[in-house]
């Protein structure tokens, strides 16, 4: 072979390496794939959360699935969560049909008929709602629906204590007095 046809034939097989290497740098459909499948799997859960060796919350779910790489896990089939008191006392439990939390900060979101029900016998009705681990605080910016021995309540945006004792609504839309 003379030197310009073997010059030629490396310059090809560069070529071919190179372009065969493009498509190595891309993310194959297998991948992302995977990335939607959880790292865990688990059913007739509990996850108890605690501080400082205090229980604050213990969860229970149907069906648990964590993503580690998204750092939150799923719970559905229907949870349950009973939270406590700096003493470990049972202050409240939420019902809910499903729901996420951030395996980061282990702050709730329960979504889908969410039900709190208070030791005191308050009731909170809404369709989402967000339980902040730091602050052993409840939330939502949607309707809730609240029942107590003394009044029933209704109105957009709710913040309260886990226990529902001391709670406030922005837009208070109905309000009644019951009787004792």
């Amino acid at each position: 072979m003379t030197r310009r046809l073997q010059s030629i034939l490396l310059i090809i097989i560069a070529a071919v390496s190179l372009i065969g290497c493009e498509d190595k740098f891309q993310p194959s459909v297998a991948s992302k794939v995977a990335a939607d499948i959880p790292s865990q799997e688990s059913w007739h859960t509990k996850i108890t959360f605690s501080d400082s060796g205090k229980v604050s919350a213990i969860l229970h779910a149907g069906h648990i699935a964590v993503y580690e790489n998204r750092q939150y896990t799923i719970l559905d089939s229907n949870i349950t969560v009973d939270f406590f008191d700096k003493d470990e006392k049972h202050t409240s439990t939420l019902t809910a049909r499903s729901g996420k939390v951030n395996d980061i900060t282990h702050d709730l979101e329960a979504n889908d008929h969410v039900v709190v029900v208070s030791d005191s016998g308050t009731t909170l009705r809404t369709e989402q709602l967000f339980w902040t681990n730091l602050t052993q605080k409840i939330h939502t910016p949607l309707f809730v629906d609240i029942t107590s021995p003394t009044e029933h309540i209704q109105g957009t945006g709710f913040e309260s204590d886990q226990a529902l004792k001391h709670y406030t609504i922005q837009q208070v839309t109905g309000q009644a007095v019951t009787n004792q």
